[in-house]
């Protein structure tokens, strides 16, 4: 997921969601503005009045935790007995055990309880499963494309031995797209995207605050969170997704649509995968992305990258100094584009052993009132390696779009060294140093580069730079960003920033090759009989209010005919994909479970989704 909430809930909102998965709290009031719900036979009803609720949800999933019965109809009969006084819930079971058509209230209530019943029965599974696919690193190596990735490969072959084993229709699409799917009774197909690649993982960067170290690519729980790359984008919405069509499967659910889950394997460095299935496969009319978060993103910034190569001259790269004066001979922060690094190093290289020492001693002074200046919230070391003076920078990685939850150590470095008012040798390394500082700075709205600007919706403009590496013969500078809609169209905004900072380079005698591109936003209207019962889902679910918010994140929704996000980050809180301590939260996973289950049984049967 390319992903991050431009709204959030309160933190009485986030504790009524946990609430929920505990057996606690107390629900929000609902919005008036009820959605409609149709029965197995196309009838529409209103619907609402006397549907299941947070309260009612939170009490059930507590006592199922005590004896769980054997299949769902024993669960439908166990919540009978419970709810004797609610003729409501007494009904819509009496009449699903007796084989009737479901209409209204019934419809949303007995498909509500299986979500519940899904969510008590595989929990455990469904973890399970999700540390079986962590322990397979799907981030892309090198140059090769990912359908020549084993571990795509080996991804693909997990998937498919779950899909069979659930009774489900499996299809690999030549290792870009594996494609699971529970047959429906008529034509209509809809679709649900999610990805199984992730980004890299440092793994001398995954140590917590107290000091624990974890490896990214093993599922750890701590204090009911389970850390491991991937866990929250998107493997523990495969998983769950995976269990919710199970579900439907074995108790004999049937749809009218077939419910077509697509997991794409290079979300994570471009979409070509995706960009492949499209070509050679008729798409959903209808899909939702599991890639985002709840209750529905309707708006998305657009993607792009700032990229900037500087030719690395001979002397620079043999770490020679002229004329005495010190040279910034590396210089390296972050693994992919769309992720802030943790920590960002850089190499300067003196004239001799006692020049590095000098030099060090200026930069351990440097750095620190560089930190006291710039917040505290990060750290400057230093130390002397022969000739050499390591320079190393940590922040607090995070997400790209959502640069405000990190402190980007890229920036603090190249800010440290522009500024430190030592004479370093001209070099592609200390040109990139001030294009850094001077066009990006630590602000990351583009107000330096004069370009900032915000929308209703979507909220601001983020540029961040995520990722300095040397590549072949030049050092490369990328710089992510996401665009919400604005005057300007994506080109038109590639286009200023390049001419800007074309015009920079000019004038500072700069050797740069640049390239510009932003991909378009998408902004859709937040109606459809299909969004409205995914808000229902979410609102009654949880308790939390349901509207349709934007995300800064930028996810294959874009790509898809009347697409949406739905998850599976919750509102209120930070999100962790891309970070190195990426975690999906249980009781969330768990309330993804629910949720998911009860959107299959309901949109897969549902008679309209216009």
């Amino acid at each position: 997921m390319s992903t991050r909430i431009t709204t959030h809930a309160t933190s009485r909102q986030t504790a009524l969601a946990l609430g929920l998965a505990l057996g606690l709290g107390s629900a929000l009031p609902v919005s008036a503005d009820e959605p409609m719900a149709a029965d197995d036979t196309g009838k529409r009803a209103p619907q609402g009045e006397h549907t299941l609720k947070h309260e009612q949800l939170a009490s059930l999933v507590e006592r199922g935790q005590e004896t769980l019965a054997a299949d769902f109809n024993g669960f439908l009969k166990q919540v009978a007995v419970r709810n004797q006084e609610d003729s409501a819930v007494s009904g819509a079971i009496d009449h699903y055990l007796a084989g009737e058509s479901l209409e209204g209230d019934d419809f949303v209530n007995v498909y509500r309880l299986l979500g519940v019943y899904n969510r008590l029965q595989y929990g455990d599974d469904v973890q399970e499963l999700l540390k079986e696919m962590v322990a397979i690193p799907t981030f892309k190596v090198g140059e090769k494309p990912q359908h020549e990735n084993p571990e795509i490969s080996r991804f693909g072959e997990l998937i498919k031995d779950k899909a069979e084993a659930f009774g489900l229709t499996f299809r690999n699409v030549d290792d870009r797209v594996f494609e699971v799917e529970l047959k429906g009774t008529g034509e209509d197909v809809f679709g649900i995207l999610t990805h199984g690649d992730v980004v890299p993982a440092d793994q001398e960067g995954w140590t917590l605050e107290d000091g624990t170290h974890l490896d990214p690519f093993e599922v750890t729980e701590i204090d009911g969170k389970l850390y491991g790359r991937g866990t929250e984008d998107d493997k523990a919405s495969i998983a769950a997704a995976l269990y919710a069509m199970k579900s439907l499967k074995e108790n004999a659910v049937p749809v009218k649509r077939t419910i077509r889950l697509m997991i794409e394997t290079t979300e994570e460095t471009g979409g070509e995968g995706f960009a492949y299935y499209k070509a050679h496969n008729a798409l959903p009319e209808y899909n939702i992305v599991l890639d985002s978060g709840y209750p529905a993103i309707t708006a998305e910034n657009g993607f792009g990258t700032i990229d900037a190569r500087f030719p690395l001259a001979r002397e620079t790269q043999t770490g020679q100094a002229a004329d005495g004066l010190p040279a910034i001979t590396s210089f390296k922060g972050g693994l992919a584009t769309n992720q802030i690094p943790e920590r960002s190093v850089a190499t300067l290289h003196a004239s001799d052993a006692a020049g590095a020492k000098a030099l060090n001693h200026k930069l351990e002074a440097l750095g620190s009132r560089y930190v006291n200046e710039h917040g505290k919230d990060f750290s400057v070391a230093s130390e002397v390696k022969g000739e050499d003076v390591i320079v190393t920078v940590t922040g607090k990685s995070a997400h790209s779009s959502a640069p405000a939850n990190g402190v980007n150590p890229v920036t603090r470095l190249a800010g440290l060294l522009a500024t430190s008012g030592i004479d370093f040798q001209d070099s592609a390394y200390e040109d990139a140093v001030h294009y850094l500082n001077d066009n990006y700075g630590l602000d990351y709205h583009g107000k330096l580069l004069g370009i900032a600007y915000s929308h209703d919706f979507m909220g601001p403009l983020k540029v961040t730079p995520t990722y300095l590496e040397k590549e072949d013969d030049a050092l490369r500078v990328a710089v992510n960003v996401r665009a919400p809609a604005g005057e300007k169209s994506p080109e038109e905004l590639s286009q200023v920033i390049k001419e800007k900072l074309t015009a920079y380079a000019r004038e500072q005698g700069m050797d740069v090759a640049l390239n510009v591109e932003i991909r378009d936003w998408m902004l859709r209207d937040p109606s459809g009989a299909w969004l409205q019962t995914l808000l229902n889902i979410f609102g009654d679910t949880t308790g939390l209010d349901a509207e349709p918010r934007s995300s800064a994140g930028s996810t294959t929704a874009k790509l898809l005919p009347n697409a949406i996000n739905f998850g599976p980050s919750m509102p209120g809180e930070t999100y962790t994909g891309h970070t190195s301590e990426e975690f999906k939260r249980v009781d969330n996973l768990l309330l993804d479970i629910q949720m998911f289950t009860e959107m299959m049984a309901r949109i897969g049967n549902q008679d309209s989704l216009k």
